[in-house]
């Protein structure tokens, strides 16, 4: 049987170089750009020219861009501790689900969080107490990192006072103009007996260290949501009188206020999110019986904020009951389908149309899993 596969998929290369033969190079690599990740891991070996082709920064580039015009963000269901797929030892795996593709992508590593969304296809799993892991789920690429300062913080006065706190969460991205990668860890400093309004860590793939980034930001900020990265920035709400939206630039490394959010500052800020739907940076609002997301609008230089939709919690209840926190809204596939799912991973994830305001329940997870919203890419180096 396999035998069989594999002369198939010979002969399908066979036929794929005929056609492409009497091509210019220039017009294959257009043709090339326009598929998926996995046959063009295997069309790799085609060709020397055709490996350095794919491998190239800006092949991957045009790919990823491809993909995003024609398919739109894929949903990865991550289930972060299963236990008996990893042989003798038992240790727990990173799993991943792709609603698209319908395939199962094991890691064998574990991490109890995970950064919002992807950064140009990669994801990052971080735990407080142990080394986080960058991956490309459509490759199988991974790569770890080490443990900053403010995980040893964590874990220093964890071990000496055993004392609860809030756990502020992990950002990724990516520094548009040099094509560098970057996590950042900004967090409010005094839960942790520091002088300062807030401490900015940065790991910069390039050099493979951590350093700390001066100035940081002159608010604190809100630690129950995951920061978000779009276009060259990573976005947190801050946790002050007034919400405002903070905005860190990935290449200049600086913090500023991008705007104020739509709503005043709330009692509890489990009740606000910050998100990145249709590629665009949106903030939502609950408000029982109903959840509003805006949409934020800097075209022309207006930067308004723009209602996108209103959530009714109450037809959500057959679901979510009357839910404690905001839903997370996690992607909007086919310009007309909101993805939804409550705070608890065991939660299902529900379908909004946009258009027709019904609701549907999309995936009821058997075992705790958090959903990616997620692109396939190429890229699988640091």
């Amino acid at each position: 049987m396999l035998k069989r596969h594999r002369s198939r998929e010979n002969q399908t290369k066979k036929r794929l170089c005929l056609s492409l033969e009497f091509l210019p190079h220039d017009l294959v690599e257009l043709i090339l750009q326009r598929l998926p990740v996995k046959p063009l891991l295997r069309f790799k070996s085609v060709s020397k020219n055709w490996k350095s082709t794919i491998e190239s920064q800006r092949f991957q580039e045009g790919n990823l861009i491809c993909s995003r015009q024609a398919l739109g963000p894929d949903v990865l269901l991550v289930s972060l501790c299963e236990k008996g797929d990893a042989g003798l030892s038992g240790h727990a795996r990173t799993v991943m689900f792709s609603l698209a593709t319908a395939s199962k992508v094991r890691f064998p590593f574990s991490g109890s969080m995970f950064c919002y969304g992807h950064c140009d296809g990669l994801v990052c799993f971080y735990c407080v107490y142990a080394p986080s892991f960058v991956m490309n789920p459509a490759t199988k690429w991974h790569r770890s990192f080490p443990l900053s300062g403010y995980q040893q913080l964590v874990i220093e006065r964890y071990n000496r006072l055993h004392f609860k706190f809030i756990s502020f969460k992990l950002g990724l991205g990516r520094d548009k103009f040099r094509g560098t990668y970057k996590a950042v860890w900004l967090y409010s400093s005094s839960e942790y007996g520091l002088d300062n309004v807030t401490t900015c860590e940065l790991f910069d793939f390039s050099t493979n260290a951590w350093r700390y980034v001066f100035p940081a930001s002159p608010y604190r900020i809100s630690a129950y949501n995951r920061p978000v990265y779009l276009d060259g920035s990573l976005y947190w709400l801050t946790e002050c009188k007034e919400t405002k939206v903070l905005s860190f630039d990935v290449h200049t490394e600086t913090f500023q206020v991008l705007c104020k959010a739509p709503f005043a500052h709330l009692s509890n800020p489990c009740n606000q999110t910050i998100c990145i739907l249709n590629d665009r940076l949106c903030v939502s609002l609950k408000n029982w019986p109903m959840q509003v997301i805006w949409s934020f609008d800097s075209s022309g230089g207006s930067n308004t904020w723009k209602k996108m939709c209103s959530i009714d919690l109450t037809k959500t209840s057959p679901w979510f009951g009357k839910p404690e926190f905001a839903l997370l809204p996690i992607a909007v596939r086919e310009k007309k389908w909101l993805l939804l799912q409550g705070r608890d991973f065991l939660d299902p994830v529900v379908i909004y149309n946009l258009h027709s305001k019904s609701y549907r329940l999309f995936y009821k997870p058997r075992e705790p899993v958090g959903p990616v919203s997620y692109l396939q890419s190429l890229f699988s180096a640091l």
